[in-house]
């Protein structure tokens, strides 16, 4: 299909932009804006308080109830970050009943940053044959996918579920890291054509004006990093997509040191349910790896 002449001059714009980089990664680390760790909210904790009570005192509830009770309180452990008892919880909620689609979904996740990869394709692929339009298995499969280094099956996850909505800008940003990776400077292009042809005023937009170079570090950290903050955003929140998503655009960059600073910033906002937290940590691993590859190479 022919690219309109109009679309095609905003495509040579923000390529162009790819060009200009502003400061140094050392500049930008310098006057890096930190936030303060998200603390654990005392109403998740209090339900599990009273589901603790439920599940040790009514012994004869029905199993498919207590599968529901025991998978309510894994997802408020994962919520908190203690992924070990919500693991817990999800397996014996399975045991009570093996139809939980989000239980499996839940276990694969926790797979895949355990990076046991295998077991987390079998829970997504559970999870995709109990309930087909489930909103984030095939995200969470692709993401699987990318880090098991299967990148066309990432492609293919990635662009089924950008295409279910092309207008949000997470899910052209994940399209495009797998992209990167077979081919740069096709997925680059990929990337322009979406931001003009998908893009609105929602805040992530800036993320891949900052992916395409539009943006440059600095400017984003100061002027773009929280605007346009929502009521029911925190600070916290916006902070650790903020620091994933450099980390990802140093290691494009090759800078894997301002790289491994930008995921460990991730992990300090302790916002335990967001994917870019959830995956900081796997990251961090891999740049400390291409920190140490590049020592031995030089």
């Amino acid at each position: 299909m022919k690219i309109r002449f109009g679309l095609v001059i905003a495509l040579m714009m923000l390529l162009s932009a790819c060009a200009q980089t502003g400061e140094s990664s050392d500049s930008a680390l310098t006057n890096l804006f930190v936030v303060t760790p998200q603390e654990p909210d005392a109403r998740y904790q209090l339900e599990i308080a009273k589901l603790n009570e439920i599940v040790a005192r009514d012994l004869e509830l029905p199993q498919e109830s207590r599968a529901e009770l025991l998978y309510r309180r894994g997802s408020l452990y994962d919520a908190l970050g203690l992924v070990t008892l919500a693991r817990i919880d999800f397996n014996h909620a399975l045991e009570y009943n093996p139809r939980l689609a989000d239980a499996y979904n839940y276990l694969g996740i926790h797979y895949t940053q355990m990076e046991e990869f295998s077991y987390a394709y079998e829970m997504f692929d559970g999870v995709l044959e109990l309930e087909p339009e489930h909103p984030y298995a095939v995200l969470n499969r692709g993401v699987n996918a990318y880090y098991d280094e299967r990148i066309d099956l990432a492609i293919d996850d990635f662009k089924r579920f950008f295409e279910a909505q092309p207008d949000d800008p997470y899910r052209v940003i994940w399209l495009f890291l797998a992209e990167v990776e077979n081919d740069p400077t096709a997925a680059r292009l990929n990337l322009a054509k979406r931001r003009v042809e998908h893009g609105n005023t929602e805040w992530g937009w800036s993320l891949v004006d900052l992916m395409l170079g539009a943006i440059d570090e600095q400017t984003f950290l100061n002027g773009f990093a929280v605007r346009d903050l929502k009521p029911d955003e925190t600070l916290a929140e916006r902070m650790c997509e903020t620091y994933f998503y450099l980390g990802k655009l140093k290691q494009l960059d090759g800078d894997f040191s301002a790289a491994s600073v930008y995921f460990r910033l991730a992990m300090s906002t302790n916002v335990f349910m967001f994917l870019e937290y959830r995956y900081a940590n796997l990251e961090l691993q891999r740049s400390k790896q291409a920190l140490e590859a590049n020592s031995q190479s030089n």
